[in-house]
C-alpha cells in the first residue's frame, strides 16, 4: 500500500509520522511547501542570518526521493512577513496567507491523484485546512481519505471559549479563536465529511467531535511521543517556595487567568515564571498580572527544556488543547505537570502518580492541587521520577510506528 502524505508547513508530529511511514514503506509522496535536506543549497543558505528560519524545514535525508514541494507562496509569506507587508499575509484574504499556502499544496496534491492511482496509491493522509481539494478528488478515484485533526473541533472551541468570555470579560482581548470566516468553517466540516478515517492525538480532541452535526468516520486516538529523557535530574525543594513554570501563548485559552489568580492567592509560598508571547497588547488584566511574576517572552527550544529542569512543576491549565506538547516536554525533563481534562493530560498522566489532572476552568481545583504540593513537596519528586519513566516508554518514534501500524491494519 502506498500513501501520499501532505502537510504544507510540517511540524514535529508530522515528522514523526513521516519517519513511521518510511519505516513501514508506506510513502509514495510527501507534499509540502518547503523542504530542506542536508548538503543541499537551501541547507547551506539556512545557516546564515535571515535564512536561519528555514532550518525548521530540515528533513530526514531518506525522505528526499519522495518529497515534492510548492515553495513560491510559502517563501513569499515568510519574506513579506519579515518586510512588514502584512496585508499580503493577512488571515485568509492575503495572497500569501497561511490559508493560501495550504490551499496551494492541497490543490497540487489533488491535481496529481489521477496519475497516482496507476502507481498503486491507496490513500491520502492530510491535515486540517489542507485536505478539502485532495479529498474531493480522491473520492473520484476510490482513494481513501485519512484525516489528521491536530486540535479540537471548531464548534466545540467556540462554545467553550465563548463561555470564557462571559466568565472573564477582562481577558476577552486574549481570545482569538473567532477569526475564521463561515467559508473556512464550512470547509473544515467538508473535510471531516469526506474523511474515511480520522486520527487525533488525544481523547479530548475526539470528544470535541461530538459537536459535529453529521455522521463521522471512525476516530483513532494515537498520542504523540515524548522527547529524549534527561539523564540526571536533581531535586532540591526543601525550605523554599515551590518553583512553578508556565510555557505557552498568553491567552485565556490556556487558562492563564485561573493560573494567575490561583498563584496570587498563594503569595510567598510559590514563585511563578512565565515563558510566552502576549496574544495582545490590549489586555490590562494580562499586563498587570505579568508585573507580579518573572516573564520571558521567548527562548530557544533547548533553553526551554533547561528552564523546565530548573523548576519544580509545570502549570498547563489549558481550556482547549488538541494535545499540549509542553506536557511531554516537561515530563521528559523530570518536571511533573498540573494540567486539565481538556488536554492530552488524561491520556498520559495518572492523577497524583506521574502528574495531576484538574478540572478545566476551576481556579479552586488548580489552587488546591498546588497547595497540596506545598504541604507535601516530596510528591513532586515522586511524580517527576514517574514522569520520566512514562516518557522513556513512549519516545517520539513510537507515535509514527503506531500510526503506520494502525493504517496498515485498516486494509484500505
Amino acid at each position: 500500500m502506498k500513501i501520499i502524505i501532505s502537510h504544507p508547513t510540517s511540524n514535529q508530529n508530522n515528522r514523526a509520522v513521516l519517519n513511521g511511514f518510511l519505516k513501514a514503506k508506506l510513502i509514495y509522496q510527501f507534499k509540502t511547501a518547503i523542504a530542506i535536506f542536508p548538503n543541499t543549497f537551501l541547507f547551506k543558505l539556512s545557516l546564515f542570518g535571515p535564512f536561519k528560519e528555514l532550518n525548521r524545514r530540515l528533513f530526514n535525508e531518506d525522505l528526499f526521493p519522495f518529497t515534492s514541494t510548492r515553495p513560491v507562496k510559502e517563501f513569499s509569506r515568510l519574506l513579506f512577513n519579515r518586510l512588514g507587508f502584512f496585508d499580503l499575509t493577512k488571515h485568509e484574504v492575503g495572497a500569501f496567507s497561511v490559508d493560501a499556502v495550504y490551499k496551494d499544496v492541497d490543490k497540487s496534491v489533488a491535481f496529481k491523484l489521477k496519475k497516482a492511482v496507476s502507481h498503486g496509491v491507496k490513500a491520502v493522509y492530510a491535515y486540517e485546512d489542507g485536505a478539502c481539494y485532495s479529498f474531493e478528488e480522491a473520492k473520484k478515484h476510490n482513494i481513501s481519505c485519512l484525516y489528521d485533526l491536530p486540535i479540537g473541533y471548531w464548534k466545540t472551541a467556540r462554545k467553550l471559549l465563548g463561555e470564557e468570555m462571559e466568565k472573564w470579560p477582562e481577558w476577552k482581548a486574549t481570545l482569538h479563536g473567532f477569526r475564521d470566516s463561515e467559508i473556512k468553517l464550512k470547509r473544515k466540516d467538508k473535510e471531516l465529511a469526506l474523511a474515511d478515517h480520522i486520527f487525533v492525538a488525544s481523547s479530548f480532541t475526539k470528544k470535541t467531535l461530538e459537536s459535529y452535526h453529521g455522521k463521522l468516520a471512525p476516530i483513532h486516538v494515537i498520542p504523540y511521543g515524548f522527547p529524549e529523557v534527561i539523564k540526571n535530574r536533581v531535586y532540591a525543594i526543601e525550605n523554599r517556595p515551590i518553583k512553578l513554570l508556565f510555557v505557552g501563548g498568553l491567552s485565556q485559552r490556556k487558562g492563564i487567568a485561573n493560573m494567575f489568580e490561583a498563584v496570587g492567592n498563594l503569595k510567598e509560598k510559590v514563585e511563578l515564571t512565565v515563558v510566552g508571547r502576549k496574544s495582545t497588547e490590549n489586555c490590562e488584566a494580562l499586563n498587570k498580572a505579568l508585573q507580579n511574576h518573572k516573564w520571558i517572552t521567548s527562548m530557544p527550544h533547548d533553553q526551554v527544556l533547561k528552564t523546565m529542569q530548573e523548576h519544580d512543576v509545570l502549570l498547563f491549565p489549558s481550556l482547549f488543547e488538541g494535545f499540549g506538547l509542553v506536557i511531554t516536554e516537561a515530563m521528559s525533563q523530570g518536571t511533573p505537570v498540573i494540567t486539565t481534562d481538556r488536554t492530552a493530560g488524561p491520556d498520559l498522566i495518572t492523577h497524583d502518580k506521574n502528574g495531576w489532572i484538574v478540572e478545566a476552568g476551576s481556579t479552586t481545583a488548580l489552587q488546591g492541587c498546588i497547595e497540596n504540593l506545598i504541604n507535601s513537596p516530596n510528591k513532586i519528586i515522586e511524580a517527576g521520577k514517574l514522569a520520566m519513566e512514562t516518557a522513556r516508554n513512549r519516545p517520539w518514534d513510537t507515535y509514527g510506528v503506531q500510526l503506520a501500524e494502525k493504517i496498515k491494519s485498516l486494509n484500505l
